[in-house]
């Protein structure tokens, strides 16, 4: 945690690649990127990441070892304590970070014949037609470099084609390292081409070539020595990490070429290979292949491993292991010394002279996707160390930890650490808490031009917690939010124009009428965000938008189960606005007749879950109907078009609400009821479509939005049930504690031992990874987050199982095993966790068994 108030000198910069739009940028023109959430994290928070290409995946090796292998270079990358970046197009979007799914759709070659091999060239046809394609070097320098991706780890680079004097055949790889500032970690160049001449090559575009050998022997990808020089070399990853760095801290745009040579064991065959290369070579001039342009490379291979009987394959998949290895030492060095910078790491600056300013979050320039009213507030946290706590009129020894919070805060840096770009509209006392909020906001890069200084006190919520970490009592001094005003809200609205609007309970209700009204006119969705005691605050601007005989006013509301039960008796209360003509309209409209109720019927037999070993027993969706859930969430649908109902360990029900164009548009309206797969569907009049949906596993309010922002269309949003099933990724600095200084002091500013966090976990009765929350050490913060990047080696793979029933998880860069018995009580930290951690042990308990609870 930095200091209360803050004044820094930054230098005055320009951001490289003036022709080039950041990661940022791209996705604020709605650019068809997703970025894993894994990978976002660690590009967020300084945790070392690796690029990896699909190429090799698509065209380079045949299945179904493709796949394997490169599963297999994710997990060389992860032992080196990086987080890899897998980089794709799937459907005509560009994946940086793969999920399982996506990798074996690109994979399944035999399924999918018509994938791409992505260069330069291609990227723009392939998203456009929604093409699949595996990612040449180019392609791939080029989403690392757009992604702030310092290094890249592959096979062989392209370069000049044997002839190339002649035929000017040369790869777009060598032009693209002219272009990209990204390390390319590789074993030389492929074998099958001109290495003297791609040597010239890349001299005249001035691009370095660095050996990674004790000796300047330029290597021949089977073979360690080439028969050329290079004029540097290294065998050091510190070294090679340095010239990298040193490139960023003069601004170059170029990248460099690290060329690693085959491990020794395979040297010997690569003579052997070599003569299947120029045989294959010979082959494809007097066949004509030679001259059928990308065909060539996946040719040539699949070739020299009939010639070689597959030896070549087994020694290119060594190669690839061993670049992937050192790629990411590299990497992890690299960030080593980005880390000590004044600059934020990852990202090029070109310096001139440094003056002194005050630092501004402001980013005017990059519109508005979300902007979130409510709550930003301090939490202070006490955490006795006595298991027999405070006495009356007494003090204990223990722990006072400091950190952000607030219903709407938590959510906008959620949004913003999910690349969605957001806005937080708050207010701010003029107090020392005020300047804090504000440093902190600044010092994770989001947003502070939202902030309203009020003549008020800033929030601040005062837990007191047990030794155990559990709630005893707390204050919440939370009456700023109430104090914001309506037309200070309006004018942020006016000004950025977001696509959605997300409302914090902790407004009044005449500042809520009013953001709604605005909303409404501007044709602007809106979420509501609820709790049972503030749930009922929405209810006079329903009730102002029924009288004005508006459409549905709040296009998303969600509620968990008690706080969908509390509006819909406020609504359904004697004059309420269940009772109004434009409630019984837009249910007549819905057309619910017997069929939709047989299909309730035979929905609520099926099981939540698909096996009896998902939960241990045989719970079905009965309550839909039993419970009323289904009849509830009917009920308010009139006033919100969209309810997603969060129900714990039974997952998420979303009733949907479509006109006949969002239905036509988003292929509900060619839709029927299929209990099976946990949906129905109603088609009422003038083709409106109510569809009732069962999600699997938790969704946070975030995950919907940048759902619903990542559609192509507004109507495209409503095939939210097939995008919905993803993982909970919700975000928020881990606190700090008061007595230990800045975040950074620790190694990696990765764990402060006093943190919520989220985490994918998996228990014997769970065959799925689940999300989880859990409490570590001394300090309970809600709606803090541990970064996705140390929670384990991959947020989707299943734990290992232990003895004695336990789950075993690693922690990346801390070197330590958090053990999860079996009732997850009494998990023991081991000391060499964290140097600054004392050796007792800590109580770690899980705090819920679902993420939205």
């Amino acid at each position: 945690m930095y200091g209360l108030a803050r004044r820094v000198i930054v230098r005055a910069h320009s951001v490289r690649f003036a022709s080039r739009l950041s990661l940022s940028e791209s996705l604020a023109r709605d650019a068809p990127i997703d970025v894993h959430p894994e990978v976002q994290d660690a590009l967020t928070t300084g945790v070392p990441v690796v690029a990896l290409e699909t190429a090799l995946t698509t065209h380079g090796l045949p299945p179904p070892i493709n796949l394997q292998v490169t599963k297999d270079l994710e997990t060389v990358v992860r032992s080196t304590g990086c987080i890899p970046a897998t980089i794709g197009i799937v459907a005509g979007r560009v994946k940086i970070g793969l999920e399982n799914s996506d990798l074996e759709r690109l994979a399944d070659v035999a399924r999918n014949p018509r994938s791409v091999k992505i260069s330069r060239r291609d990227i723009a046809p392939a998203l456009a037609s929604k093409a699949d394609g595996g990612t040449t070097i180019c392609a791939t320098l080029i989403f690392a470099a757009l992604a702030n991706i310092k290094v890249f780890a592959t096979g062989g680079l392209g370069g000049v084609h044997r002839g190339g004097e002649n035929s000017m055949d040369v790869s777009a790889d060598l032009h693209e390292l002219t272009r990209c500032p990204v390390g390319l970690v590789s074993a030389g160049v492929k074998s099958i081409l001109d290495i003297g001449r791609t040597l010239e090559y890349l001299e005249t575009l001035g691009v370095p070539v660095i050996s990674y050998s004790r000796t300047k022997d330029f290597p021949a990808f089977f073979s360690p020595r080439s028969g050329f020089q290079t004029p540097w070399n290294t065998d050091d990853p510190v070294t090679a990490a340095r010239m990298l760095h040193s490139q960023w801290q003069l601004g170059l745009d170029n990248g460099a070429l690290i060329a690693v040579p085959i491990p020794e064991e395979y040297a010997e065959k690569g003579e052997i290979i070599q003569q299947a290369v120029n045989q294959a070579v010979l082959e494809s001039e007097q066949n004509g292949m030679s001259k059928r342009g990308k065909d060539v490379t996946p040719w040539l291979l699949s070739r020299v491993a009939e010639l070689t009987k597959r030896d070549s394959i087994d020694s290119n998949i060594a190669l690839l292991k061993h670049t992937a290895l050192i790629g990411g030492k590299i990497a992890a060095q690299y960030q080593s010394l980005a880390s000590q910078t004044d600059c934020p790491p990852g990202k090029t600056y070109r310096a001139t002279k440094p003056i002194e300013i005050e630092q501004n979050n402001s980013s005017s320039a990059v519109p508005v996707k979300v902007m979130v009213v409510g709550c930003a507030a301090v939490d202070i946290s006490a955490q006795s160390n006595d298991a027999a706590g405070t006495g009356l009129h007494s003090t204990s020894p223990g722990i006072v930890t400091v950190g952000l919070g607030g219903v709407g805060r938590n959510i906008a840096e959620a949004c913003h650490r999910m690349g969605t770009p957001a806005l937080l509209v708050a207010g701010l006392g003029k107090d020392p808490w005020g300047q804090l909020l504000r440093d902190e906001t600044t010092a994770i890069g989001m947003r502070t031009d939202g902030f309203i200084d009020l003549n008020e006190r800033t929030a601040v919520c005062n837990l007191f917690l047990d030794n155990l970490g559990d709630l005893q009592h707390g204050i919440a001094d939370m009456g700023i939010s109430q104090k914001l005003k309506a037309d200070l809200v309006l004018q942020q609205i006016s000004q950025n124009n977001p696509e959605i609007v997300a409302l914090d309970g902790n407004l009044s209700s005449e500042t809520i009428q009013q953001i709604v009204d605005a909303c409404v006119q501007r044709n602007i969705q809106g979420s509501e965000p609820t709790s049972i005691t503030k749930s009922e605050r929405i209810l006079p601007a329903l009730e102002q938008c029924v009288k004005a005989e508006c459409d549905t006013p709040v296009s998303f509301f969600t509620p968990n189960l008690l706080e969908l039960r509390h509006v819909h008796d406020k609504v359904r209360a004697d004059g309420g606005l269940a009772t109004s003509p434009f409630w019984w309209s837009t249910i007549d409209g819905l057309s619910l007749g017997e069929a939709f109720r047989m299909d309730m019927a035979q929905l609520a037999r099926r099981r939540v879950y698909d096996s009896d070993e998902m939960t241990g027993t045989d719970t079905t969706l009965a309550f839909l109907v039993e419970e009323g859930v289904a009849q509830m969430a009917i009920t308010l649908t009139p006033f919100f078009r969209h309810i997603f109902i969060k129900l714990g360990s039974k997952g998420v029900v979303g009733v949907l609400r479509l006109s006949a164009k969002e239905a036509q548009s988003s292929g509900w309206a060619h839709e029927r009821s299929n209990p099976g797969r946990r949906y129905v569907v109603a088609h009422g009049t003038s083709g409106t479509i109510l569809a009732r949906v069962t999600l699997f596993g938790p969704t946070l309010t975030v995950a919907i939005f940048s759902a619903l922002l990542s559609a192509s269309a507004p109507e495209s949003n409503f095939r939210l049930p097939h995008r919905l099933e993803i993982k909970s990724f919700c975000c928020s600095e881990a606190a700090t504690e008061m007595d230990r200084g800045r975040a950074n002091n620790y190694p990696n500013a990765i764990w402060p031992k006093t943190t919520l966090a989220w985490a994918y976990v998996s228990h014997p009765r769970i065959a799925a990874p689940r999300s989880m929350a859990f409490k570590i050490g001394r300090f309970f913060k809600n709606g803090a987050i541990l970064r996705a990047a140390a929670v384990a080696p991959s947020m989707t793979e299943p734990l290992s199982r232990g003895g004695n029933g336990e789950v075993m998880i690693t922690l990346h860069g801390l070197d330590a095993n958090i053990t999860f018995a079996e009732t997850f009580q009494d998990i023991h930290i081991p000391s060499t966790a964290d140097p600054g951690m004392s050796t007792e042990r800590f109580n770690l308990r899980c705090s819920g068994t679902m993420a939205d609870e």
